[in-house]
């Protein structure tokens, strides 16, 4: 049996695996004392993990610089390059060029208001 996959069907598997490490993901959220009493968690995690997936991601499933600004364009709200950076910045707090799956959940579930959030939220 051949091992050179066609493109889509690697890309499927890709997307199905990342699918599934945010599922993990989601399960820590759930269990996690801090969380507990957030409204709706499950259904919110659920939402999030689809509004993850939407964007371009990277191998290793974490949105990069050039993921955010197509899903920016996408959105209809095209960004410089210079405005990408300092959202991912503040989203990962500079420890990071790309933005996680935890990095976003956080991000979404917080209190503070990142530019990105904003962006989803409307």
């Amino acid at each position: 049996m051949p091992s050179n996959v066609q493109g889509g069907k690697a890309f499927g598997l890709l997307k199905e695996q990342q699918r599934s490490k945010l599922d993990e993901i989601n399960k820590e959220y759930l269990e996690d004392q801090k969380y507990r009493d957030e409204e709706d968690l499950a259904e919110k995690l659920e939402g999030l993990k689809n509004k993850y997936a939407e964007f371009d991601l990277n191998d290793q499933g974490e949105i990069d610089l050039m993921g955010l600004k197509r899903t920016m364009e996408k959105m209809g709200v095209p960004k410089t390059h210079l405005e990408l950076k300092k959202m991912i910045v503040e989203v990962t707090g500079g420890s990071s060029n790309t933005i996680n799956y935890r990095d976003f959940v956080k991000m979404m579930l917080g209190k503070r208001s990142a530019v990105l959030k904003l962006v989803l939220i409307f």
